[in-house]
Order: structure tokens, then sequence, then C-alpha cells
């Protein structure tokens, strides 16, 4: 697993092994659950999914809570949710400064620069002047 514990970035296909973990499942049921949500986007194979399931487990982000054998469920921690909670806050911030860029890109592609200076604030600058100053 490539997550950032420092940095807060989980993968997306960790994101949703947490997701589905709010309510216990095993295995299968966690392979149903990513799959789904996802409209067959992500799909995860056995190994990749116990290797994961391994992997929170020894983080303490998931426990095992009941069932036996190949029918082994696992539920999200208090840890888990933290870290699950974490990264929806991150992924929140970077939609935002997405959103906010992206308002300023016109629907023919081209930016839309506004002049911060006095004489014209509010105006749109000139394409081939520097954002803020007025044509010579």
């Amino acid at each position: 697993m490539r997550d950032s514990v420092s940095g807060g970035a989980l993968t997306e296909v960790t994101f949703y092994i947490l997701l589905a973990l709010c309510e216990p499942r095993h295995g299968y049921a966690v392979m149903q659950f990513v799959s789904e949500r996802t409209g067959g986007r992500l799909e995860l194979g056995a190994g990749t999914l116990y290797g994961a399931l391994g992997t929170l487990e020894k983080r303490g982000w998931i426990k095992s809570c009941g069932g036996g054998g190949r029918r082994r469920e696992y539920v999200i921690t208090p840890e888990g949710l933290a870290a699950t909670h974490g990264e929806l806050a991150r992924l929140r911030e970077l939609t935002s400064h997405a959103e906010e860029i992206l308002k300023e890109v016109g629907a023919d592609g081209t930016v839309q620069v506004f002049r911060t200076d006095a004489d014209g604030a509010g105006e749109m600058a000139q394409p081939d002047v520097a954002p803020g100053l007025a044509a010579g």
C-alpha cells in the first residue's frame, strides 16, 4: 500500500476499503462494495484485498470482529475512522481548490484574469498584458 500516512493521503482503494468496513464485512463483501460504489471502475483481486486488509489491521485501522475460517469479518476502528475522516477533509480541500481555479477558466479554455490594480479593479486584463498591469 502506498498510503502517505504523514501527509494524510490514502490510496483510493484504501479509502474505499475503510468505507466498506464502516459495517462488519468479510472480504468478498468488501470487493462487492467497492465494485458497486465505483460502478465497476475499481475491481479488487483477492490478493490485493487480503494484502490491504492485513496492512490495515497492522496499522490498527481495522480489526477482526467475527466469523471464522473463510468468512472472517472486519470492521473499522476509531483510528481507521479518524484516517477516513482525514482523507475526506483532504479531498474536500482539493476539490474546493480545483473548483475555485476552474471558475477562472472560460468555456473556450481561456483563463480569465482580472486586474487587481486600483484603476482597473474588476476589469478583464488584456490577454498579452501581465495580470494587474495596465496596457501601456
